[in-house]
């Protein structure tokens, strides 16, 4: 395993209220509308979720780096598992055209609003049990998804990456190295049940037999 951060001058762009965003509206309901991953979560208010989640561009830098990073070259096969809209999904395709992009999200709504362009390569299903043989991609990624499972599905989801993996695996999860870190993340989050330290995390990743690469979101 191996730590490596494509994503955190993505995230650090974000400016983040955390007071705000416990006080102005009930947490609890919030989280139950979010947790159901549909329309409200991707494009309603920003209390549900992403508050309007659509193409900019944003991720062609993290495609670029994650394609050289990798060595990915047309033929290859990608799986993104909990793949959102796949923007990700659609700028690795534009950074290395020919490869065989693959996603995977529990959210029907992401699916049907995915990018255009890459939509016919997505379908809906469960991190906990991917449908693909194994041994399917040369490199499976899960950016910020993981994290919203509880314990038992996560030990499923991590061995279902490992089966379906044969030659990378990149996983990003939110994460707190110290109490501030962790009350931040405990009042932005609206859909996570898996809260541990980096430590923690690579415990995990070891039970499950991940050998792939990691990094950790922070909410300083």
């Amino acid at each position: 395993m191996a730590s490596i951060d494509f994503l955190s001058p993505l995230h650090r762009k974000t400016t983040r209220d955390y007071l705000a965003r416990v006080n102005e509206f009930p947490k609890a309901e919030a989280a139950k509308i979010a947790k159901r991953f549909d329309a409200e979560y991707w494009d309603g208010d920003r209390k549900y979720g992403y508050g309007g989640y659509t193409y900019d561009g944003r991720w062609r830098p993290v495609a670029e780096a994650m394609a050289r990073h990798y060595g990915l070259k047309r033929g290859d096969r990608v799986l993104d598992v909990g793949c959102g809209k796949a923007f990700l999904l659609y700028e690795l395709t534009q950074a290395v055209p020919g490869i065989e992009a693959v996603g995977l999200d529990i959210s029907e709504y992401a699916v049907s609003h995915a990018k255009e362009e890459i939509r016919p390569s997505l379908r809906v299903g469960n991190a906990t049990d991917l449908p693909f043989p194994d041994d399917s991609f040369d490199l499976v990624i899960s950016i910020t998804t993981l994290h919203n499972l509880y314990c038992d599905d996560l030990d499923s989801a991590l061995r279902e990456i490992v089966r379906v993996g044969r030659k990378n695996e990149y996983i990003v999860v939110e994460s707190y190295r110290n109490e501030e870190e962790k009350a931040n993340l405990l009042y932005w989050q609206l859909t996570c049940e898996s809260f541990y330290t980096p430590r923690e995390w690579e415990w995990w990743f070891q039970r499950c037999g991940y050998e792939g690469d990691y990094s950790f979101i922070y909410f300083e």
